[in-house]
């Protein structure tokens, strides 16, 4: 799905966007995180939750402290996920707050066995971007919730981008993360994403009904059923897509992309590729498909019976 072109707030400058929440973006703008990274200021007037204060990065510590009304602090930092666009801000934070990092877990909790497997081997390779050192100070059960002056959130636990990928619902308005975006879709790039689970973590989140979404990147995501019903299309109709390339006999994950992706930069087909290995491991986890030698970024696979 293409870009909103209107989505271009201005980097480190606090905006109001729906009663009780600011957001600031990081000036961090790539092609995985489009504008910036989104940090969402939740409550007002008092302790204030911090959802994702993004990478290591002063500028932007600094805007989320300016963005801080009279007689407001940072009381919680919230981490929808260990990316390096994500957290590696939170213990700067946190130490120049004395607010407590809340998440899932460290940046291997939640991880699926395949994945776990597959990471600990090495065959892999790094993903895209983990941040290893992530440990947080509170862990968020599944169906945990969080308090602050004014404000609750519901933390749900929504692995397949990331393991330890938590959303946090406020009441119908929900912090989504990278589980679900309007500007693009997600990237499931293992060792850190597990289709499986990613399409589980959407079913799961569409069940609950949200208002609202409020995504890691880009803007607000208006009609949240529809999206998520558009995402699970778009990924059967890529799956449809591996197994019909299969058919004309046994292929890696790269050469799969090559033939499937035709419609992106050339410098996007490693990430593509690594959507189609995702989609591979889904496939293999469902005996739809089969390695052909042990399982790395470079398996043939081919079609079971």
């Amino acid at each position: 799905m293409d870009a909103p072109d209107d989505f271009d707030p201005k980097p480190g400058q606090a905006e109001p966007v729906a009663p009780g929440i600011r957001r600031v973006l990081c000036n961090n703008p790539s092609a995985f995180t489009y504008r910036g990274t989104n940090t969402y200021l939740l409550g007002a007037g008092g302790g204030v939750a911090v959802i994702d204060p993004g990478p290591e990065d002063r500028a932007h510590l600094e805007a989320i402290l300016a963005a801080l009304g009279p007689g407001e602090h940072v009381s919680h930092i919230l981490v929808t996920h260990a990316h390096r666009d994500h957290s590696p801000l939170a213990g700067p934070l946190a130490a120049e707050t004395g607010a407590k990092v809340w998440a899932y877990g460290d940046a291997t909790a939640g991880q699926s066995e395949v994945m776990r497997r597959l990471a600990a081997s090495g065959a892999m390779g790094g993903g895209e971007g983990a941040d290893q050192g992530f440990v947080p100070d509170e862990i968020v059960p599944d169906g945990g919730t969080i308090s602050g002056d004014g404000w609750s959130v519901t933390g749900l636990w929504t692995p397949g981008h990331f393991g330890n990928h938590m959303a946090f619902d406020a009441q119908g308005e929900v912090f989504s993360g990278d589980l679900v975006m309007g500007w693009s879709t997600s990237i499931v790039s293992p060792p850190d994403g597990d289709l499986t689970d990613f399409m589980a973590s959407c079913e799961r989140l569409a069940a609950r009904a949200p208002a609202r979404l409020w995504p890691g990147h880009g803007a607000a995501i208006e009609a949240p059923a529809d999206r998520i019903t558009w995402l699970l299309g778009h990924r059967r109709t890529r799956e449809a897509a591996i197994l019909e390339a299969l058919s004309e006999g046994p292929a890696d994950a790269a050469t799969l992309a090559d033939r499937i992706y035709t419609d992106i930069p050339r410098a996007l087909l490693p990430a593509a590729t690594r959507n189609v290995l995702a989609h591979l491991v889904d496939l293999m986890g469902k005996s739809r498909v089969a390695p052909q030698t042990e399982l790395s970024a470079e398996t043939v696979f081919a079609i079971t019976g």
